[in-house]
């Protein structure tokens, strides 16, 4: 028997964000999946509260950095077999979504409020696109696409997030490079004296998905570097 979706939401409290991408009932998403009908569907969503998802209620949300909050097939079942998930992005004054990239699907992100900035490199050789994403303008990440933003303000910003996939996937850049060997690293950066362990050591865990800015933000907003 499945847990409901409600008990579900309760449980988000119990675990790191970082965990998002695990489904909370891999049970009930396989039974989702194997549905013959949608009449079936119903019976394993029977309950109103299987049908929606409260961002308001995750434990990050009030996280002053920031944070990622995602419905999707892992954290909001009735979205399995849908190709749909929505995540809402509340980044905190002058924090920033460090860069990173979707494995499996399109992004686009509409500004609520605030004045957010993105960068895009899309692949190899082509320019990188920079969007002020202020309230109801929109910008698109195309799958794969390298992309980052960060908050200009010293007030929160809030954004919408879409993506085409119910399991899209997002690997922050860094902290992949940073899973490679030393010696590789080295190589990469063309530096075979690079000090790897002390470059690295100040990178952000992934955390909730949002990180402190730029040195200029936080100085111009009178934030101390790195701490809350």
């Amino acid at each position: 028997m499945y847990t409901p979706i409600a008990l579900l939401t309760s449980l988000l409290a119990l675990i790191p964000s970082i965990s998002a991408a695990k489904a909370l009932n891999p049970n009930l998403n396989a039974m989702l999946k194997m549905a013959a009908t949608n009449y079936d569907r119903h019976a394993l969503l029977a309950k109103d509260s299987d049908w929606y998802y409260d961002f308001f209620n995750h434990h990050d949300y009030h996280d002053k950095i920031g944070s990622v909050i995602t419905a999707d097939a892992a954290t909001f079942p009735a979205l399995t077999g849908l190709g749909i998930s929505y995540a809402l992005l509340k980044l905190g004054p002058c924090s920033m979504l460090p860069p990173h990239f979707h494995q499996r699907a399109h992004n686009a992100v509409i500004g609520i409020t605030g004045n957010t900035t993105s960068w895009m490199i899309n692949e190899n050789g082509v320019r990188t696109v920079k969007v002020d994403i202020i309230p109801f303008r929109m910008t698109i990440f195309p799958q794969g696409s390298l992309h980052v933003m960060q908050n200009n303000d010293c007030e929160p910003a809030l954004l919408l997030s879409a993506l085409n996939s119910d399991d899209s996937g997002t690997l922050n850049a860094l902290n992949g490079l940073w899973t490679i060997p030393d010696d590789m690293k080295r190589a990469a950066f063309g530096n075979e004296n690079l000090d790897t362990a002390q470059l690295g050591k100040r990178i952000p865990d992934v955390g909730t998905g949002a990180v402190r800015g730029s040195p200029e933000c936080l100085k111009r907003c009178g934030i101390e570097h790195g701490k809350k």
